[in-house]
């Protein structure tokens, strides 16, 4: 595979480069199985449309051909759960969640990156990690919910697919 150089051009980061190491959507780490791919999730509706919505260019045009998304502001009605799930990127900067060196809009954009084929072995490490305890929020839907029961949960749900969790099939 010819390894290819990725420059950054948005309004969160200017000259940022990376290298894509491996195929896209392929070679992840073993321990890593999301659900979801970052298409799918901005199809299905995640970060209430606003996440990425100037990234554009970094990635395919198919991944936004029917993203719902919402340049203006945050709509949880974009959501596939209709519901807020999340926190605003401040509070995941004073957790110390972002890495403001490589990935300054968190866990999504590193997935984004990773499953283009970016590859940064202690980074990586660390939000696997992440995504993997997420299966905490998988096993509470789970063992509360009845299956198929779309409305039970639903914050949980929508978190869950904020982190490429099908929370659709708990």
């Amino acid at each position: 595979m010819k390894k290819r150089q990725v420059i950054v051009r948005d309004k969160m980061q200017k000259g940022y480069r990376y290298t894509l190491d491996a195929p896209v959507g392929k070679q992840f780490d073993p321990q890593f199985k999301p659900q979801l791919t970052p298409k799918e999730m901005l199809e299905l509706g995640v970060f209430g449309g606003k996440y990425m919505t100037d990234c554009k260019n970094e990635f395919p045009k198919s991944w936004f051909a029917k993203a719902k998304l919402s340049p203006e502001k945050h709509d949880p009605k974009l959501n596939f759960f209709n519901v807020k799930a999340s926190q605003p990127l401040s509070v995941w900067r004073k957790n110390g969640w972002i890495n403001e060196a490589h990935d300054p809009r968190g866990w999504f954009q590193w997935y984004c990156r990773y499953y283009m084929g970016r590859r940064l072995p202690d980074e990586d490490r660390r939000q696997i990690k992440r995504w993997y305890n997420m299966r905490r929020h998988a096993m509470a839907v789970f063992n509360n919910c009845t299956r198929g029961d779309l409305a039970c949960r639903p914050r949980q749900r929508q978190a869950l697919l904020h982190w490429a969790y099908d929370s659709r099939k708990i």
